[in-house]
C-alpha cells in the first residue's frame, strides 16, 4: 500500500450557534495505491481515533492547451478510479467510519491547479463540460454510497473565480444527485475570495498557511503564528455563517517546516521530529 502522504481534517465551529454540538470530524487522507484495500491497511486509520477518511478518486489532464478532465481510464491507479473508490469507501464502511469525497486534478506536465486558467472561450467550455461530468460521477458515487461529504473542487482557484455562474450551477445540478453535505477546499490563500460559500454546508480551508520562519519552531510560535489566520477565518466564517472545516493540513518531518508547508518536495534542512509534532499540537 502506498500511502504518499497523510493529512488531518477537522471542522471548528468558530462562533457558529446551533442546538447541539455536532461529532467532531477527525480524518486522514488516505491515498489511493495501485490495488484494493483490506483490514491491514484500515487498521492504521482506525489506530489513531479517525472517524473520517477523505478518498480522493483522480483525474487528469495531458496538456493544459486542450483542459480536458479524463477519469476512470485504465491509465490511473485503481485507487483513483470509481470502481476503486467504492472498494475502499465500503471497506471503511464496514468499520464505521465515515466518508468525505474529495475528487482531485492531477494537471500531467506538471503546474499548479490553482493556476488554471483556459485562455479561449472554446477552452473554458472544454475544462467546464469535463469537469461537471467528472463531479457528476462522483457526486452519483457519493449518493449511492450515503457519503457524508462531498468535496466539489480542490484548490482551482483560478476556475473558481473567472467562472462563477458555472459554479453556481454546479452546485445546483449536485444537490438533485446528493443529498449530504458539501465542500470545497480552497488553498490557504484563496478561501477569503470565494463567492459561493453560501451555497455549501462548510467552508473548507486546505489549511497550508506560513507560520514561522524559524528553524525549529516551539508550539507557542506556532500558535502566535496562527493569530492573524485564525481572525481572518472567523471573519469568513461570521460572514457566511458556516462551519469551517479544514481539508487538508500537515508539517513535513524537517527544518523550516511551518514556513511554507505546501511545498511537498522542498528538502531543506535535516529531519525534525519536533518541529512537525509542535505543527500538530499548534493546530489542535
Amino acid at each position: 500500500m502506498n500511502l504518499k502522504k497523510l493529512f488531518c481534517l477537522f471542522v471548528l465551529f468558530l462562533q457558529f450557534s446551533c442546538n447541539s454540538q455536532p461529532q467532531k470530524i477527525n480524518g486522514l487522507s488516505f491515498v489511493a495505491s495501485r490495488d484494493s484495500i483490506r483490514e491491514q491497511h484500515i487498521l492504521p486509520v482506525l489506530k489513531v481515533h479517525s472517524n473520517y477518511v477523505a478518498l480522493m478518486p483522480y483525474s487528469y489532464i495531458r496538456n493544459i492547451a486542450y483542459p480536458k478532465i479524463e477519469f476512470n481510464t485504465n491509465r490511473e491507479w485503481f485507487g483513483e478510479t470509481e470502481n476503486g473508490l467504492l472498494q475502499y469507501a465500503k471497506e471503511f464502511q464496514k468499520v464505521g467510519v465515515k466518508l468525505m469525497i474529495k475528487p482531485h486534478i492531477w494537471l500531467r506536465r506538471g503546474g499548479f491547479t490553482g493556476n488554471l486558467k483556459p485562455t479561449t472561450e472554446e477552452n473554458w467550455k472544454v475544462l467546464e463540460d469535463s469537469y461537471r461530468a467528472y463531479m457528476l460521477t462522483y457526486a452519483k458515487a457519493a449518493a449511492d454510497l450515503n457519503a457524508e461529504i462531498l468535496c466539489i473542487g480542490t484548490e482551482l482557484q483560478a476556475f473558481v473565480l473567472n467562472r462563477p455562474k458555472f459554479w453556481a450551477q454546479l452546485i445546483i445540478d449536485i444537490r438533485k444527485i446528493y443529498a449530504g453535505k458539501l465542500t470545497y477546499a480552497a488553498n490557504w490563500d484563496e478561501y477569503k475570495r470565494l463567492s459561493f460559500w453560501s451555497q455549501l454546508d462548510f467552508i473548507g480551508i486546505d489549511a497550508y498557511f506560513p507560520l514561522s520562519d524559524e528553524k525549529s519552531p516551539t508550539v507557542a510560535a506556532l500558535e502566535k503564528g496562527w493569530q492573524p489566520h485564525k481572525t481572518e477565518i472567523m471573519g469568513i466564517q461570521k460572514k457566511f455563517n458556516k462551519p469551517v472545516l479544514f481539508t487538508e493540513f500537515g508539517y513535513r518531518s524537517i527544518h523550516y517546516n511551518a514556513k511554507k508547508p505546501w511545498e511537498f518536495n522542498r528538502m531543506q534542512g535535516n529531519v525534525n521530529l519536533q518541529a512537525q509534532a509542535n505543527g500538530w499540537q499548534a493546530i489542535h
